[in-house]
């Protein structure tokens, strides 16, 4: 959990342009220098890290009409956080989680694929 004074640190100017919350938080920034001289900043790849076979914290059976924004809201409190539910299955387009109802989706708990495979 983020303590109420570190969210804040995320408005300041010329702290990480991600916030705490968002996967790319952790993300070094690069420059690129254009040959007129323009720096052009922008956020390198974001590497996951290697999913354990058979590994799974949580699991969830998708109900109709249920999507990933509403599934973060619930195991996370933050529909903000669907990424986590994306890395953690892996998908790339986050509907792909929810596009069938009865499907199995891997649900990572604090710590689990999604915290680790941020940034």
């Amino acid at each position: 959990m983020i303590e109420p004074y570190e969210s804040a640190l995320d408005g300041v100017p010329g702290a990480h342009p991600y916030p705490r919350s968002s996967r790319y938080h952790d993300v070094e920034i690069g420059v690129h220098r254009q040959p007129d001289g323009t720096e052009v900043r922008y956020a390198k790849r974001r590497l996951l890290p290697p999913l354990e076979d058979g590994r799974s914290d949580a699991s969830h059976v998708v109900g109709a009409g249920e999507r990933p924004d509403q599934l973060a809201q619930r195991y996370f409190g933050d529909p903000g956080q669907w990424w986590q539910l994306a890395d953690a299955n892996p998908v790339l387009d986050p509907r792909e989680l929810t596009a069938g109802p009865g499907r199995v989706i891997g649900v990572p708990l604090p710590g689990g694929a999604g915290e680790q495979g941020r940034g």
